[in-house]
């Protein structure tokens, strides 16, 4: 049901012609087994610096997702939806980068601050 609901809402947020939200992705939507609430998870190319204002946008239209939630999924229920940042993405995005730069550090002879430790 989750990845229903991710697929909707992603389907729902490419129809919004609001600038805030272009640059957001749906990452991943959980939903409680009543189907009473449901969090869904985003990401941005503005990262941190923008989830203010996009969790502000996607609130404005909460009720337009839940109604459209409710033509699409045929369910007793339509959850409640509440939005926050996906921290897990953002997490790996910067163990890539540490990991990214580790690489540069060796191919450019430089020690690591680890190595430099002793």
């Amino acid at each position: 049901m989750s990845e229903i609901l991710r697929e909707v809402i992603a389907d729902e947020l490419a129809k919004l012609d609001d600038d805030r939200l272009q640059l957001v992705t749906v990452t991943a939507v959980e939903v409680d087994s009543e189907m009473n609430h449901g969090v869904v998870y985003f990401d941005s190319l503005e990262g941190v610096a923008g989830d203010e204002k996009i969790i502000e946008a996607l609130n404005e239209y909460r009720k337009r997702i839940q109604h459209e939630i409710a033509l699409q999924v045929r369910s007793r229920r339509t959850p409640v939806l509440e939005f926050k940042p996906d921290e897990t993405m953002r997490a790996a995005a910067r163990i890539d980068e540490i990991l990214r730069e580790d690489v540069r550090r060796r191919a450019s002879g430089e020690s690591s601050p680890s190595s430099d430790v002793g």
